[in-house]
């Protein structure tokens, strides 16, 4: 689990100018994958084959989804693929990790919002 920055210390200037910094580090969102990806070795079952002897075919790209309790799907890969998957899966990886800092300076901006004195209205 990882642990959380302490961001009362932070002046709300501050807050404010990581959190664009965060956005500016966001990877092309259009560029983004959930998913794992998978090297296999596969035999074919033909008795003549050289994966009979221990040599296997392969590799086989294979991307797997887990799309809810017990329910995952996947694909195989082209080779040509496979470098933009790991990358789409990395950046997926970066925006989520800063998404949370990001939400986490806007809950740190919320609660000192909260405790401002709230301005009084006198008489009109």
């Amino acid at each position: 689990m990882k642990v959380r920055e302490d961001l009362s210390r932070l002046s709300i200037l501050a807050l404010r100018n990581r959190r664009q910094g965060l956005v500016k580090l966001l990877p092309p969102l259009a560029e983004v994958l959930r998913g794992s990806l998978m090297e296999r070795y596969l035999t074919c079952g033909h008795p003549e084959c050289k994966c009979a002897r221990g040599e296997r075919h392969g590799p086989v790209w294979y991307l797997t989804v887990t799309l809810g309790p017990g329910r995952t799907t996947g694909t195989t890969l082209a080779v040509d693929q496979v470098e933009k998957v790991r990358l789409w899966i990395d950046n997926y990886h970066r925006a989520k990790e800063n998404l949370e800092k990001i939400s986490d300076i806007n809950r740190e901006l919320l609660r000192r919002e909260r405790k401002k004195p709230k301005p009084e209205h006198g008489p009109a």
